[in-house]
């Protein structure tokens, strides 16, 4: 198979890392960050002060913005906002 394809061993092993490693962790990095992002701009725990702030940290920090939501923010959801009279 490596003779057919003319690469070397280590280029093979490489190929395999990245298709059977890098890419599913990356997958799954972007669906947990897409998770995180939904959730965030549905949640009504947060005021709206804070939603645009764990919007922005989601977008640009990436998973550490949205592993931070997902420890601080996220657990807001079940507590919404007292209604003001």
């Amino acid at each position: 198979m490596i003779a057919v394809l003319g690469l070397a061993a280590p280029a093979m092993i490489m190929i395999l890392f990245i298709t059977l490693f890098c890419l599913p962790v990356a997958l799954a990095l972007t669906a947990f960050w897409i998770w995180m992002l939904v959730s965030a701009i549905q949640n009504k725990g947060l005021d709206e002060g804070e939603k645009i702030g764990w919007i922005l940290a989601i977008v640009f920090l990436h998973a550490v913005g949205a592993f931070l939501y997902l420890l601080i923010g996220h657990p807001k959801r079940h507590t919404p906002l007292p209604r003001s009279a």
